[in-house]
């Protein structure tokens, strides 16, 4: 087959192309330039070593959403994981994409998860399933694939352990072997977000930290600046340790509470349906949910409302629920569907 490799010049993506080289196929990596940091001189060094062509793919306009979702979400007092959407709407996009229109078979990326084809009534669906690595799932992240682009996509490291994945390619002399993985976000790489909005909206007013009964004990810097569970850097004293529970962006205030933030009931908004059918109003499921990247998925049942929302009932509490993120429900290991807590 003719498959198109999306190279990001880290190891992951590096050893994907050359396990399918040595599987026999016609290989060619893709580059999408995202943002004045995107890799594109790591991608053409491991382009090079694999001995493949590089086609370098400009998707700066596309990701301008990402970005402006990214600033506008932190505005509106949640925390967004800007992955999740551009992972379908840029990433994957560009290359499945630039794929069709230049006659590859296939698309295939570095990712640790895998594709599951699943037949129902005559009907084919493709969802995503967690891979052999546990440690290293990224499920959370791919969620939001829609099926055109899971039909044609390849995981070649499904079977893989990273640690194994590393030792392989240090063995070939790749020199994306030594490379750490990136915990940042990729447009922010100095980590420091808050600076970054501010950039472009102009410089966030203080407010008022006050407890769940309106009582305030201080002032936070900008609602940016917070998320829901965090405990250290609010910068405010108190007798005991106090928690972010909820940000309320209409009044512009951080409410802090000493018993952390605990829930069993979670809404969720604008889901994806991929291993499951789109359900009625009113049906439930009982689901394992993944609540944000790195969480155990927890029991739960979800019913949903016939138009794209859910709300997710948990066996057991759950602390630190923060809006923004994902809510991503299981069965066994294969992604039902997905959302965004709200």
């Amino acid at each position: 087959m003719r498959i198109l490799v999306g190279l990001s010049g880290g190891l992951d993506s590096t050893y994907a192309a050359f396990k399918l080289i040595k599987e026999g196929h016609e290989v060619e990596g893709a580059v999408a330039v995202m943002h004045e940091f995107s890799d594109t001189e790591g991608a053409k060094e491991a382009a090079e070593a694999l001995g493949i062509r590089l086609h370098v793919i400009d998707a700066t306009e596309k990701f301008k959403a990402i970005k402006d979702n990214f600033v506008s979400e932190y505005i509106a007092g949640r925390t967004p994981n800007p992955c999740v959407l551009c992972n379908p709407l840029v990433k994957f996009r560009v290359l499945a994409d630039f794929a069709r229109e230049n006659g590859f078979d296939k698309i295939a990326t570095g990712h640790y998860a895998r594709v599951t084809t699943l037949k129902e009534n005559g009907e084919v669906r493709y969802a995503i399933s967690r891979a052999l690595d546990s440690r290293k799932d990224q499920t959370y992240m791919l969620h939001r694939l829609p099926g055109d682009i899971l039909s044609m996509l390849i995981l070649p490291l499904s079977n893989e352990v990273k640690v194994n994945v590393r030792e392989k390619a240090r063995a070939e002399g790749f020199k994306a072997a030594e490379k750490k993985e990136s915990q940042e976000i990729c447009f922010i790489p100095d980590g420091d977000y808050a600076s970054y909005i501010e950039g472009n909206v102009g410089k966030l007013p203080e407010g008022d930290f006050v407890l769940e009964d309106g009582t305030v004990i201080g002032r936070h810097k900008g609602i940016i600046r917070y998320t829901v569970g965090q405990r250290k850097g609010l910068g405010v004293s108190y007798g005991e340790r106090i928690f972010v529970s909820r940000i309320d962006a209409g009044i512009n205030t951080v409410v802090l509470s000493t018993e952390g933030s605990f829930t069993d009931t979670v809404f969720v908004k604008d889901i994806v349906f991929s291993g499951m059918r789109e359900p009625r109003a009113g049906d439930e499921r009982r689901v394992s949910v993944k609540l944000r990247y790195l969480a155990i998925p927890a029991p739960a049942t979800a019913i949903f409302d016939g138009n794209g929302g859910a709300l997710i009932k948990l066996e057991t509490p759950e602390k630190a629920v923060t809006p923004g993120q994902s809510a991503v429900m299981y069965d066994g290991d294969t992604v039902l569907a997905g959302g965004f807590i709200c």
